[in-house]
């Protein structure tokens, strides 16, 4: 299945993890990247396999994502440049049917936490209300973009 789509989100350090973690729906997720310029990723998300391709931008994005099969996802991963990542991302409902996209790296980037939401539209993106567990907002930093993390590590603070 193939599909393409704008992705609107904001992207936000966390200045607190919220409790009862475990008690969320999470996935283990491996990525890597055969582009970063422009950006050609695979990703496994526990038993799924997902090629996808974004375009330029950073807080609006096209997306086009294609489905592979494990095999696929094995022959093409043999072509993926520098760091992989690995993370478990947890899924935290928030309010308007809003969800939160939670983050906690493993491996290079261990420590590294970052959360995500995606909006309907610019106009929810702009007017959202942020929960009081995220931290600074890095939505407009590329240093904090998958790809880049991947390529260069955690970004240096502020």
């Amino acid at each position: 299945m193939k599909n393409i789509n704008y992705e609107i989100e904001r992207k936000f350090l966390i200045k607190n993890l919220p409790e009862n973690l475990e008690n969320f729906t999470h996935y283990e997720i491996r990525q890597g990247y055969i582009s970063t310029d422009p950006t050609i990723r695979l990703r496994q998300q526990d038993d799924n396999y997902i090629l996808t391709v974004k375009s330029a931008g950073l807080m609006k994005k096209q997306e086009y994502e294609l489905n592979l099969t494990e095999d696929q996802f094995n022959r093409l991963w043999e072509k993926t440049e520098g760091n992989t990542i690995e993370k478990t991302r947890y899924v935290i409902p928030l309010n308007n049917g809003l969800k939160a996209e939670l983050d906690v790296y493993k491996g290079f980037l261990s420590g590294f936490m970052n959360v995500e939401v995606e909006f309907p539209s610019t106009k929810e993106a702009i007017l959202f209300d942020i929960p009081n567990w995220f931290g600074q907002e890095v939505t407009q930093d590329p240093r904090y973009s998958n790809s880049s993390l991947a390529k260069f590590g955690k970004p240096a603070k502020n």
